[in-house]
């Protein structure tokens, strides 16, 4: 975090709504920046929850929970950016957010091992029948047995999706004796060993276990179906850490009972409970082959202090400097303080015009820009402005005035 500074709006009246149970480093970093107004609440809210608790809201943190709604943005009027302490941002309608001004940061890599580790484990209970040996433990019946239970060693583990989680994946696969091929919409360079696939179903027909790590799209909408289950070899595994609508599962739960799967590991679903203790169901429930946990891939308590500190530094910068590298919404920019000067910043509708009109108003009014920074995507443009501190106040309700304008504000 960055060191504690005077900010143009006294940080007392910032408000700060975390939902979802996030880490309470989160919490400590914006305390201890001066940030004394942060309240933090354990579960996911409803839209209509949230659109009365988010009114006077500056900063929101969420997990993949909570859904950020084009009516929750608009009744966010005083909302500077959101937190995803998560991997993915497809809880957030981005183009409202977009439009709105309100920059998005999340967590890519905070989790990454977690799941990694995760998946490798899965493969070795799946693989090895845990399952039903520790059920009959429990059960007081002895099942020492050899049959059907394998070693990782020598098998083939296919990977969809060769991001940073698959990444992680090839590498420990590759630790213990696996072969790993991949499959990935984009070129990606593979790491140590992996070999890369033409095509999803060469993949999957080639693999002992089959682990995916995509995002969730229209695309990859029951990837996973009943034309590609077809394409497993007999006695194979499917492991989904990915997102629930991946695969088809009620065409998963016949592959299993016909035994063309040969088991199944899911940490995701097409709909989950809102908060712990909530009832929760699924078509692979009661079936001795399948592994099934509740969205645990990155939660331990290493990944949550990592996606708490990187969350929350980038909301911190985005707030105190202005920097919105890594947002989904509002275009990157890194820029270092400048000395003896005020910052102002200007988030307005990406059309013809604006930056000449802002030049025009400052200049016609003699007010000195002593430097200016300038980024833009397809709906808006971000322009950073440091001006002369004595002049500051025009020119912020001048750059009010400007047409296109969503949102201006000053830093420091």
């Amino acid at each position: 975090m960055a060191e504690n500074k005077i900010t143009s709006y006294p940080k007392e009246k910032i408000n700060i709504l975390f939902l979802e149970n996030i880490s309470d480093v989160a919490v400590t970093n914006f305390n201890a920046a001066g940030y004394t107004n942060v309240k933090k609440i354990n579960g996911a809210l409803t839209e209509a929850e949230l659109m009365t608790a988010i009114k006077d809201v500056h900063l929101l943190g969420i997990r993949s929970k909570t859904q950020i709604t084009k009516k929750i943005l608009d009744a966010a009027q005083k909302l500077q950016a959101i937190g995803c302490f998560c991997i993915g941002v497809n809880q957030v309608d981005l183009k409202t957010a977009t439009k709105n001004g309100v920059a998005v940061f999340n967590a890519p890599y905070s989790n990454t091992r977690s799941v990694a580790e995760l998946v490798i484990g899965a493969s070795i209970i799946l693989i090895r029948k845990i399952i039903d040996k520790n059920k009959a433990a429990h059960e007081g019946i002895w099942l020492k047995e050899a049959s059907g239970s394998y070693e990782l060693r020598g098998k083939t583990l296919g990977i969809i999706g060769y991001g940073n989680i698959g990444k992680q994946v090839s590498v420990l696969a590759e630790s213990l004796g696996m072969k790993v091929i991949f499959y990935d919409i984009e070129t990606k360079l593979p790491l140590g060993n992996a070999e890369n696939r033409k095509s999803l179903k060469e993949v999957i027909a080639h693999s002992d276990i089959v682990t995916l790590h995509v995002p969730e799209l229209t695309s990859t909408k029951n990837l996973i179906n009943k034309k590609a289950l077809a394409w497993f070899k007999k006695g194979s595994i499917l492991i989904n850490y990915a997102r629930g609508e991946v695969v088809d599962l009620d065409a998963l739960r016949k592959a299993l009972l016909e035994g063309s799967i040969g088991g199944a590991a899911v940490d995701v679903f097409p709909v989950e409970p809102e908060k712990n203790g909530d009832h929760f169901s699924s078509p692979l429930q009661g079936l001795s082959n399948v592994l099934l946990t509740p969205h645990i891939g990155g939660s331990t308590q290493e990944a949550q202090l990592n996606i708490g500190d990187d969350v929350s530094s980038k909301l911190f910068n985005y707030l105190e400097k202005g920097s919105s590298i890594g947002s989904h919404s509002i275009p990157e920019l890194a820029l270092p303080p400048q000395e003896g000067t005020h910052r102002i910043l200007h988030i307005h509708h990406n059309v013809p015009g604006v930056l000449s009109e802002i030049n025009t108003q400052l200049s016609k009014n003699k007010i000195n820009i002593l430097g200016q920074y300038l980024k833009t995507n397809d709906a808006i443009g971000y322009v950073v402005l440091d001006v002369n501190k004595n002049l500051s106040k025009n020119a912020l309700e001048l750059l009010r005035k400007v047409k296109g304008t969503i949102k201006v504000r000053m830093l420091y």
